[in-house]
């Protein structure tokens, strides 16, 4: 069935059932949009780090895999690369390279949605998304999934992505 007659068949039933004004209210109401390819308002205004992050955390539980960027399995910068991608935006693929491509922040202005760089001198080994309260949205390393914990280390720096 083609989308045209999906959507001829699909929409009168569904308006004449609950009526237009209840599908339009809760679509409103609950963030989406009848039509996929268009941006509510809120996710309009959303950075562009925010909707990497969200995209990110949409990943929790996938399998970390060496190498892989997304989207049945991820390693760390595989990760970030692919939420960016996904929200519009254009990253590296390596953390060292992605490293390089970010402004680089202080701690204290650090943001959810920010990059986190873990580094050994000036040897860039990992990275994640900032997620607020000393917490890292990682693909942490082999047999791990991509998943939510504190940052275990002094050793960072932080990068945001420019819009």
């Amino acid at each position: 069935m083609t989308a045209h007659l999906y959507r001829a068949r699909t929409f009168p039933a569904l308006f004449t059932r609950i009526g237009a004004t209840s599908v339009l209210t809760t679509a409103a109401l609950a963030g989406t949009t009848l039509v996929p390819a268009m941006a509510t308002p809120a996710q309009a205004s959303e950075s562009l780090a925010m909707r990497a992050y969200h995209i990110a955390q949409s990943e929790k539980g996938a399998p970390f895999e060496w190498g892989a960027n997304g989207p049945y399995g991820f390693d760390c910068s595989g990760l970030t690369q692919y939420a960016y991608g996904r929200a519009g935006g254009d990253i590296p693929r390596t953390a060292e390279e992605q490293y390089h491509h970010v402004l680089h922040i202080r701690p204290e202005h650090r943001r959810i949605g920010d990059l986190v760089f873990f580094h050994y001198g000036p040897n860039i080994y990992h990275v994640g998304f900032y997620a607020g309260r000393g917490r890292l949205l990682h693909a942490p390393k082999a047999g791990g999934v991509v998943r939510l914990e504190r940052i275990w280390s002094h050793n960072v720096w932080y990068g945001r992505v420019d819009d």
